[in-house]
This record gives C-alpha cells, sequence and structure tokens, in this order.
C-alpha cells in the first residue's frame, strides 16, 4: 500500500486501529545508502514513484548504509514508517487494489448483522463500499447476496459464480433459473433459498430417486428432478445426461482457441501449435526444440522442415533428410576427417579415388522387375506387357481373361519402386520359354555330339600310334643301310 496522503494515513489508521503487531507496506529502499537530505531519504513506493504529500518518519533514523531496507507500520508505533530487514516475519501486509463499478454497503434490517468477503480474502462488517465479488451475509437469516455492477444479487444467483451461492449445490431448473439443491434427507430453506433443513421421515423426494438433485416448484409446490449444471434431465425424468457444451458456438471466443467438452463442463485450450499467455493464444514457435533435422521454418500454428541442398526429405519421416543425386553422376559426400568414408544416396554408387563420385546404379540389369523395367535416377520402374497387371511393384499378374484375347490388363501402369523406402527386391526367377519336347530333344542332341566326340578322339588317339610305330622301323633300316650308329649322350 502507498501512504502518499493525509487521507491514505487515515485509511491505514482505521485498518490497523484494532489490530496488534506490525504490517509491511510498499515503501523501500533499492539500492544505495539512506539519504537524510531527501523527503523519502532515497526510498520509493512500490509503484515506482518517489515521491509524496505525506511524510510519517520517526525522529533519529539510521543513515548508514547498513539501515534495514523495508518499512513497516503498527498502532504500537503510532504508524509511523519504522525502517524493518526485508527478510523479518511480520503480522502481514497492507495492500490496495484498484476497481470499478463498486456496490454500497447492504442497508441496515432490524435485528440483522452483515458480513462482507472481498474477492481479495479479508472480512469486515463496517464498510462503506465494496468491490466486485464481495459476498455479503446477512445473519442470523442467511441470507446470501453478491456485488454485481454497483448492484446486490441475492442468492442463488449464476451457478458459475461461487455455485450460486448454495449450501450444498447449485443447478438450473427447467424454467431455467438457478436454485439451490440439497441431499437426501434434506430440504432447501423456504426463506433464504440456500441452506439445508432436515425434512425428517416424510421426505417428498425420496420417492422419485433422482440422479442428481430434487427441488420443490414454487408455482405448483410439487417436488421434481433436476440435473447439475452441465447436465440434462433425461426422458425418464430422473436420470442425468451430459451436455455438449462445445455445441455453442459462442464458448471460447478469442482467435486460436477451441472449446474441449468434459463431464458436466466444458474447458477452453488453445489449438495445436498455440499457446496460452496474458490471457491470449499466441503462436508458438515449434523451431526452438530444434525438431527438423536440417531447416525449419515456423508457421502459425505449425512448421515446416526442409533440407540442404544435396538432400531431400526422408518419405519415411517428414522431419529427416536424405542424400539426393537427381542426375546420372553426383559427388560424393564424404567425411571430412576421412576422406575415405563417402556415402551415396541409395541407388547410386561410389567410383574413384582422388575424387570419389556417385554414378547411378541400373537395377533393371538386376532383373528386379517381373517384366518390363526402366531405369531412373537413384530406382527403377517396373511395367508390364498387354494382359497383365503390376501387383506389389515388381510382380506381373496375369488378368482375368488371359494374354491371349482377354482383357488388355495394366501394360501401361507402371508403379516406381523407390530403393529409399523399400529395399531392394531379390532378382525374380523367369519362366522357360522351352517346351518339354524341345527339352528333350535338346537332351538327346547332347549325348549324340558327347558319343561322337568321344569315338573322334578315339580314333585319332589310335592312328598316332601307328605312325609312331611306323616312324621307328623306318629309322633303324637307315642306320644299317648308312652305318651308322646310335651314340648314348652322357647327361
Amino acid at each position: 500500500m502507498t501512504v502518499r496522503s493525509p487521507l491514505c494515513h487515515d485509511v491505514v489508521t482505521i485498518l490497523l486501529g484494532n489490530l496488534t503487531g506490525r504490517y509491511w507496506v510498499g515503501l523501500h529502499l533499492a539500492a544505495g545508502c539512506p539519504d537524510s537530505s531527501a523527503e523519502l531519504r532515497g526510498f520509493q513506493w512500490m509503484t515506482g514513484e518517489s515521491e509524496s504529500d505525506f511524510f510519517n518518519w520517526p525522529p533519529g533514523l539510521d543513515s548508514s548504509c547498513s539501515s534495514p531496507r523495508c518499512v513497516s507500520v503498527s498502532q504500537e508505533d503510532q504508524f509511523q514508517w519504522i525502517p524493518e530487514p526485508c527478510d523479518e516475519h511480520l503480522a502481514g501486509f497492507l495492500c490496495e487494489y484498484s476497481f470499478s463499478e463498486p456496490c454500497d454497503r447492504l442497508a441496515d434490517a432490524p435485528g440483522q448483522s452483515v458480513t462482507y468477503r472481498t474477492p481479495m480474502g479479508p472480512v469486515a462488517e463496517d464498510v462503506l463500499n465494496l468491490p466486485p465479488g464481495t459476498i455479503a451475509v446477512r445473519m442470523p437469516s442467511e441470507t446470501k447476496y453478491v456485488c454485481f455492477t454497483e448492484q446486490w444479487l441475492q442468492a442463488p444467483w449464476s451457478c458459475e459464480i461461487h455455485d450460486g451461492g448454495c449450501e450444498y449445490r447449485c443447478a438450473v431448473n427447467p424454467k431455467p433459473e438457478p436454485v439451490c439443491v440439497c441431499p437426501p434427507g434434506q430440504t432447501v430453506n423456504p426463506k433464504n433459498k440456500v441452506t439445508c433443513e432436515v425434512t425428517g421421515a416424510d421426505d417428498p423426494c425420496a420417492a422419485l430417486r433422482c440422479a442428481h438433485a430434487c427441488y420443490r416448484d414454487g408455482d405448483s409446490h410439487l417436488h421434481a428432478c433436476l440435473c447439475d449444471h452441465g447436465f440434462k434431465l433425461a426422458q425418464d425424468g430422473r436420470s442425468c445426461v451430459d451436455v455438449n457444451d462445445c455445441g455453442d458456438k459462442r464458448q471460447c471466443p478469442g482467435d486460436n482457441f477451441m472449446c474441449v467438452n468434459s463431464v458436466g463442463g466444458f474447458q477452453c485450450v488453445c489449438e495445436d501449435g498455440y499457446m496460452a499467455r496474458g490471457g491470449l493464444c499466441v503462436d508458438e514457435d515449434e523451431c526452438v526444440s530444434a525438431p527438423c533435422e536440417h531447416m525449419c521454418a515456423n508457421t502459425p500454428g505449425s512448421y515446416e522442415c526442409s533440407c540442404y541442398d544435396g538432400y531431400k526429405g526422408d518419405p519415411k519421416s517428414s522431419n529427416k533428410c536424405v542424400l539426393h543425386c537427381g542426375k546420372e553422376e553426383c559427388v560424393a559426400e564424404c567425411d571430412p576427417n576421412n576422406r575415405y568414408e563417402c556415402y551415396c544416396p541409395d541407388g547410386y554408387v561410389a567410383s574413384g579415388e582422388t575424387q570419389v563420385v556417385c554414378i547411378d546404379m541400373d537395377e533393371c540389369s538386376f532383373g528386379y522387375c517381373d517384366q518390363g523395367c526402366e531405369n531412373t535416377f537413384g530406382s527403377y520402374e517396373c511395367s508390364c506387357y498387354p494382359g497383365y497387371t503390376l501387383v506389389g511393384q515388381i510382380t506381373c499378374v496375369q488378368t482375368e481373361g488371359g494374354a491371349d484375347g482377354g482383357s488388355e490388363g495394366s501394360g501401361e501402369g507402371t508403379t516406381p519402386s523407390d530403393p529409399t523406402t523399400s529395399a531392394a527386391p531379390p532378382p525374380t526367377a523367369r519362366r522357360s520359354g522351352v517346351s518339354a519336347w524341345g527339352l528333350a530333344g535338346i537332351i538327346v542332341c547332347t549325348v549324340l555330339f558327347i558319343l561322337l566326340a568321344v569315338f573322334g578322339a578315339h580314333r585319332i588317339l589310335n592312328g598316332r600310334g601307328k605312325m609312331e610305330s611306323g616312324g621307328g622301323g623306318a629309322l633303324k633300316a637307315a642306320e644299317e643301310a648308312h652305318g651308322l650308329q646310335r651314340v648314348a649322350r652322357d647327361a
């Protein structure tokens, strides 16, 4: 509380007139040492002002730099401003509030006293005006009132404000208007309409077996069932069903709010990508938490990931990136600390020593596709002949009616098979184009060819032996005719 005028000082004396103990006020020394020549001695108010029309320092204050920095007042010190250490434990604080549309005190009633409880907490009886939201209780009748825009509303008021002022529970009757209800075996006091009384053995609500509560209709003086706030009475007149409060488009007004229905009520929360701040739903910068592997761009209520050059978005995860070439040959991505540690995109092979490059791999040469195949950069596409349908990206299945004269199938349909999204399938086994009779003929011809080859080899070997025998006899005859003699040469 700031005490900058004689009027504020008078308020302090009224507030503490019947209280003992010391209470903090909003005056403190922010920094430095006290200044005995200044009116506030270097202190300032919690509102930031350092000026006052009123001063109440006691004589002989300590002006050293070790002087306490906070201030208290008390009835025992004639409400003078006494410096206190800020960590001292006192009786409490003196606080002030600003509000509009206050209510005057309730008119006096014979034999009745009024107690006021403000939204700030204090309870008082002798007051001049009260802030909105103050609850007033007349005793001994226990009639309740609430201050609302300069006027007092008698309970039960809206169930959303302090439960309508009801002692047990507030509900809305079919009219609709708020009413107080009581637990089984009790009924609402007809005079104050908020407290509960014991009904005795003859309880008119017992036979109704209400799911939530029973009330007495003031017009017909009959009893009926009703439901708590957020529920409505079912067709059986006894059960209660939840009301979808979010069906009312007026709930949760404001940008980026949404309504979440709950049992018996609803809750206003921020939409995905927004966060509550100062009563508003403001955009949350998701990029602060680094959700993207490469680059992140914040958008209203969301974010977008993008990749560096040479990369593309990973089809398996939208926030990750994979290597991408998009042409027949690209420079490999190598570890700067180890030039032998290089990487290529899926569907490419590394080549080279001084400079490693990634060359597109022709997957069609591996027979991945069942019929037709077209190589693409980093991938391949399978296709089928007329009368066949592509199944599972690689397999061709004959359509109903067959390939010869039946329906034409999906000969033009192709489905890309991207090795980045699935492992390359093993080579597909192809059916032989040779009939059974043709295969038997091939086997017979092969056997005959082998027999002929063996027979020919045998004839050649026999002829070579005879030639060697004949040559030896001729050589011996020549030696005898010419007087030649074989000489053995020593090794």
